[in-house]
Parts: structure tokens; sequence; C-alpha cells
């Protein structure tokens, strides 16, 4: 016994997703692997599949729940049986989910291909076929019950659009007053109509939406203007106010009130950048160690360095005694000393 399984949501609600799907002749005209599904009586019916080659068995119903669950076993061909349940997510979506188990036609050749990659085969092709009931459903008219009235039936990939279904569903198809040349005219018809409305609905809501999002942008832009009117309204009170207020005056700093940085205010001095701070202008030729210390109150009894300055012997050899020289050029007539010594 092989089991497989796959689920799908639909965008609809419950009870039309439950309807359509019980429509199982319905299945070629919108299947790519599901060749015949013809009715014995409204319990039993004739599957045939195409899917690794060709597969046919009677299935009888069981255990079918309304809106809840349908089941079925086979009674003649391939063994296999399964249940399709379905739950609403919510009012406008359902959750179809199939499980199905079979016994493999060859016995031990089948239990070997399962093994060799058929199991993950089967469970595609059977997420695919859920795929296009899902888009089936959503692409039939709102609270619609018959599969029929689906835009998506006889799509490129169906069966009966590439021909591939079995004489007894191309009878069977005959029979149905709905497959028609006639009523298969009316549906093109209608679909053509629907996709009309949808489009020029489509059409409008893009139109309104177009609108909305010009209004939102041009009411955007009227607030993002009014802040900042309101904002210069508030710049232009502040610079008033403070136009209006009397400049507060304070003696400037010399180094850090001024453009230039430090020592920018003071006279340029080389003794470092704590002297430019200090509140005096040091004489260049002082020593610069000495210069940064606080001046010291004169004694008077002490002699300057200009009074206890004294003539260098190297300077009196050259130019002589001083005193002399400064005598001799006030020489008077009649003095005892001699200019000419």
């Amino acid at each position: 016994m092989v089991e497989h399984s796959a689920s799908v949501t639909v965008k609809a609600p419950v009870h039309q997703v439950y309807e359509l799907f019980t429509h199982f002749n319905d299945f070629p005209k919108f299947m790519r692997f599901v060749k015949e599904v013809t009715y014995y009586d409204d319990q039993r019916s004739h599957w045939v599949v195409q899917m690794l080659g060709r597969h046919e068995w009677d299935a009888v119903n069981e255990d079918w729940i309304p809106d809840k669950q349908v089941g079925w076993r086979s009674v003649r061909g391939l063994k296999n049986g399964g249940r399709v349940k379905f739950r609403a997510l919510n009012p406008q979506s359902t959750e179809v989910a199939v499980y199905i188990y079979y016994v493999p036609p060859t016995g031990t050749l089948g239990r070997l291909g399962e093994n060799l990659g058929v199991n993950s085969y089967i469970d595609t092709v059977l997420q695919t076929e859920l795929t296009h009931f899902a888009r089936m459903v959503e692409e039939a008219p709102e609270g619609a019950l018959d599969p029929m009235s689906s835009h998506y039936l006889f799509h490129k990939e169906s069966v009966v659009s590439r021909g591939e279904m079995t004489e007894r569903q191309r009878l069977s198809m005959q029979h149905d007053p709905m497959m028609t040349a006639q009523a298969l005219t009316e549906r093109e018809q209608r679909i053509a109509q629907e996709k009309d409305r949808k489009q020029r609905q489509f059409q409008q809501t893009s139109e309104v939406t177009r609108l909305r999002l010009e209004r939102e942008k041009q009411a955007r832009e009227a607030f993002l203007k009014s802040l900042e009117e309101a904002r210069q309204e508030k710049l232009q009170a502040m610079a008033n106010v403070i136009a209006d207020e009397p400049l507060e005056t304070y003696a400037p700093h010399p180094v850090y009130d001024t453009l230039g940085g430090r020592h920018a205010g003071l006279e340029r001095t080389n003794f470092g950048d704590k002297d430019s701070l200090r509140p005096r202008y040091p004489w260049y030729t002082q020593d610069p160690m000495m210069s940064r210390l606080p001046p010291k109150e004169k004694n008077p009894e002490q002699k300057s360095v200009e009074d206890l300055y004294e003539e260098s012997p190297w300077m009196m050899l050259i130019r002589g005694n001083r005193d002399v020289c400064i005598l001799s050029d006030y020489y008077e007539p009649g003095s005892s000393a001699n200019p000419s010594q």
C-alpha cells in the first residue's frame, strides 16, 4: 500500500469549493492527467488516468460529509481509495487536502519503482491537478456552483483541449446539454462579457486609486508647505526678538574672543602659550624662564643693572678709558690737564 497527499488553498467559500469539486465528470476539462470520469449512477463512477501508463478503475462513493469531506474506494481495476477534506480558513478561503492510497499494479516491481522516484513524481502530479482545480474555482463567477461557468475550463493543458479524452468521455460530453454548440457559444459570449466587465471595473478602480493617490499627494504637499511656513514665521519672530534686544557688552578676552585664535590678540612673544595669557609684555631680551616668574618689587637700595654696568677690559683696551674720553671732549683752556697727553 502506497500513500500520497497534497493540499492547496482556494480563494473561495468552502461550500462553493465543495460543490465544484464534486463535479467529477468535468475533471478532464481542466485537469491534465484525468482522461475520463463517467457515471454509472449517483454513487458509482468509472475513472481513467494516464500517469506512468494507463490506469482504470470503478469507484464507489463513501464517507461523504457535506462541505467537509468526500471519499471513495475502488471496486474493480486499480486498487485505490482516498479522502478529500475541505476546511474553511476564513469566509473567502478554503484549504483542500487530498489523501490517496493505492496498491502498485506490478507488485514487487511497482514497489521498486516507488523507491526509484515514482513516489515524488506522483506527488508532483497530484499537486499540479489540485492547482488546476484551484484556478478553475477562482476564475468562476462569485457564488457559481457549476464548473462550466469558469473561465479556466478548456485551457491549453487540459485533456479536452489536447483531444486526449477517451471515447466514453467524448460521448458523455456530447449528451451533456452544457456541451452543445449553442451552449458553448453562449458560454464564450458570457466569458467575453465577464472579461469586459472586469476590465472596465479594473480601469475604474485604477482611476479611483490614481485620483485618491493624487489627492493624498496634494494634501501631503500642502501640509508640508504649511509646516515650512510656520517654521519660517517662527524663525522670523525669533530674529525680530533678537534684533530688538540690546546687545550685551563685555570686555573681549585677548585669546578666546578673537578670530585668529590663540595669540591673535597679543603681541608676538617667544615664551610659549602660557605667556600669551599673561597681562604683560615681557622684554624679548629677558630670560624666557625668568619671564614666567611674577615680577618682584624693586628694592630702592639695590642698584640696577645699568648702575652696575662696567665696560669690559677688552673694550677699554681698544677704546681707552671712557671717562678720559668724555673729559677730553670738555677740555677748557687753562686747565691742568693736557689733552695731548
